[in-house]
């Protein structure tokens, strides 16, 4: 599986420190940025993992800023986009499980850089439960949240 991971500023050290995870896990990872601590626009680096798991370049992939509230919302406006800000290893594990989740956010300043670590592993591991969230997540593809 093909991932792409982006951040802020407020982000860029939990993403080197997950990409320092992926190599050792063996996963193929694709940084879109930013590539330093300084100041920079997170729509930018959103729209640029969005984008790639929207056109199916990556098949998921995760973002970072400092409260995450900004990537779900640049992420959430692409098509297919099923983006879920997490703050525990719980909600990552059910924005999989329940929501079929393609990105996962992270809330850089909100969360130690171990706990993110654990959180992404298990996204990661943890399958879509299909049955009767298939039909939810059909229903927010169509723009639906009525029978």
């Amino acid at each position: 599986m093909k991932y792409a991971i982006g951040c802020d500023h407020a982000g860029f050290g939990m993403k080197e420190a997950i990409k320092s995870e992926f190599d050792k896990w063996g996963e193929d990872l694709l940084d879109c940025g930013t590539h330093g601590s300084g100041a920079v626009d997170y729509p930018d680096y959103g729209r640029a993992v969005a984008e790639r798991v929207a056109k199916g370049e990556c098949e998921r992939g995760i973002l970072i800023c400092g409260t995450g509230i900004g990537m779900s919302i640049v992420a959430n406006r692409y098509a297919g986009v099923r983006a879920a800000l997490c703050f525990n290893e719980e909600m990552a594990e059910l924005s999989r499980q329940h929501n079929d989740a393609n990105i996962l956010v992270l809330p850089g300043r909100c969360i130690p850089i171990g706990q993110a670590v654990k959180m992404v592993r298990r996204w990661m591991t943890t399958p879509f439960e299909e049955g009767r969230h298939s039909r939810r997540v059909q229903k927010m593809e169509q723009g639906s949240a009525t029978d």
